[in-house]
């Protein structure tokens, strides 16, 4: 999410800087305009300036042929003056002939007529001369000021576009700031959430490896109580048997034989063939587990050799080796530690069901060494009914 904004953040940044630089070639190409403009005004203006001087320059020359003409008549007049002076002044007595007298005042005003001619001539000239060259100043004075109005107007058009073009700027850089500190805050922000989250996440990693060590701790812990108590099982199963087997003793019945298997690591026991071991009988012979675990020992049955209470007794059987729980060697299981080799009875002597080798035997108790998973393959027991 924070990725699409920012994508789309710089997609309108890209625009806006687009539209500046827009911008700024309209602007650029306006103050071009303008100076294009202004130098053209100046240029007018030269001309202006160079036709007023004209101007100027004709207007001294028609006051100095106006001068002229002036100083001609007065110069004319003061002529005139002097000879009609001299004329009057002089007397002349002539004798000739009245026909061929020159009429002086004919004369005077035929001249003064030729150079008034000649002075209207030289004034309607240069009157006309100023007039023309006056009208055409006047006309390319009236076309540059038309000119020189509208680059005024077109100049003022320009200084409000380029003072509007300024503000739009203005506002296009505020955008571009205040989306740049969008992205910062953004930035800043996504940073933030991916730092909370990573540590987050390593808090989260830490507590899945501790319940990852308090499973397997706790898995182990179980399988050490479920091993406990495959073993507790099969003690209870085997003493079980044991007691249904001394029930079915003590009721009459005679077990020929019991074979039980355990499995991991155990070894197995059985009974040999136990001759002789009734309730009071002596005997050779095995009893339940007398002896190896095969064959039976000396004073076998469940009183012989020593009796359930009696001391002394050889080999192995429910209560043979060393007698009973109050002889020498052993309870139920003396003698052998169960059936086995030598070692504790049930609660004898030598070793009790609590102490010495119990029923983890050095030969072959009912639950071997390595404490594995124990089971009962088999038992086979056949029972006969005895009278007394």
């Amino acid at each position: 999410m924070l990725g699409n904004e920012k994508g789309r953040l710089n997609i309108d940044l890209k625009a806006v800087q687009d539209l500046v630089e827009e911008w700024k070639k309209k602007y650029e190409d306006e103050i071009n305009r303008r100076t294009a403009a202004e130098n053209e005004f100046v240029v007018l203006k030269k001309d202006v300036d160079g036709a007023y001087m004209e101007k100027v320059k004709l207007e001294t020359r028609v006051d100095l042929i106006t001068d002229d003409l002036n100083f001609l008549k007065l110069q004319f007049d003061a002529e005139l003056s002097s000879v009609q002076v001299q004329g009057t002044d002089t007397s002349v007595i002539l004798s000739m002939d009245n026909s061929r007298n020159p009429d002086m005042k004919d004369i005077v005003h035929a001249v003064q007529a030729q150079y008034q001619q000649i002075a209207d001539r030289s004034k309607a000239e240069a009157e006309a001369t100023y007039n023309n060259q006056f009208k055409q100043l006047q006309a390319v004075a009236g076309q540059h000021g038309d000119s020189i109005k509208n680059t005024k107007d077109e100049i003022l058009d320009l200084n409000r576009f380029i003072q509007r073009l300024i503000n739009e700027i203005k506002s296009v850089k505020k955008q571009i700031d205040a989306i740049k500190q969008s992205i910062a805050e953004a930035e800043q922000h996504g940073e933030a959430a991916l730092k909370d989250a990573q540590k987050k996440q390593a808090e989260l990693e830490v507590m899945l490896q501790k319940l990852k060590e308090d499973m397997a701790r706790q898995q182990r812990e179980y399988q050490e109580l479920l091993n406990v108590k495959l073993t507790l099982d099969i003690e209870i199963a085997t003493y079980r048997k044991l007691l249904e087997g001394e029930e079915d003793r003590m009721s009459g019945y005679i077990v020929d034989n019991v074979s039980i298997a355990v499995v991991s690591g155990g070894s197995s026991i059985g009974g040999g063939g136990g001759g002789g071991g009734g309730r009071g009988g002596g005997g050779a012979g095995g009893g339940y587990g007398s002896g190896g675990g095969g064959g039976g020992g000396g004073g076998g049955g469940f009183s012989s050799g020593g009796g359930y209470g009696s001391g002394g007794g050889g080999g192995g059987g429910y209560s043979g080796g060393a007698g009973g729980s109050g002889g020498g060697g052993g309870g139920y299981s003396g003698g052998a530690g169960g059936s086995g080799g030598g070692g504790g009875g049930y609660s004898g002597g030598g070793s009790g069901y609590s102490t010495g080798e119990g029923y983890s035997s050095r030969g072959g108790g009912y639950s071997s060494a390595s404490r594995g998973l124990v089971a009962v393959a088999s038992t086979t027991t056949s029972t006969s009914k005895k009278t007394y």
